[in-house]
């Protein structure tokens, strides 16, 4: 019997500069690891649309978020019930303003890297290959 995923949403946080494309990271809460903002789908909202209210939460970020998926990755999600495999779309966000004020800002730790450095903080493999595949 095969286990169903639960679909989640993330935004990519970009910039570009004459060098290249740096990524902003964030850490989770629970275990401090370097990921992208992310969360669930949002009734009413498109998917790129939730990616963004979740970057602004988690980040405090604004920008230019993409209609059009860069990719999706698989995790394990830690949950108090045990762990659930999740499947995460992800959107581009082009980030015009860091904000410095948000709702979970005492909670995570924001940074931006380059983006073959970012690729090597993320622990999952398949966001490592978005960020190569599209940034690098």
């Amino acid at each position: 019997m095969t286990k169903k995923r639960l679909h989640q949403i993330a935004a990519l946080p970009y910039r570009r500069h004459g060098k290249g494309v740096d990524v902003l990271l964030i850490t989770s809460r629970e275990t401090k690891r370097w990921v992208v903002p992310k969360g669930w789908p949002m009734e009413g909202k498109t998917d790129w649309v939730a990616a963004a209210v979740e970057a602004f939460e988690e980040a405090g970020l604004e920008g230019n978020i993409g209609e059009q998926s860069l990719g999706i990755y698989n995790y394990i999600k830690r949950k108090k019930s045990g762990e659930v495999e999740c499947e995460v779309t992800v959107y581009p966000l082009e980030v015009s303003e860091l904000l410095r004020n948000w709702p979970e800002r005492h909670q995570r730790k924001r940074k931006w890297f380059s983006a073959r450095v970012a690729a090597d903080k993320v622990n999952e493999a398949g966001l490592k290959a978005i960020i190569e595949a599209t940034l690098t």
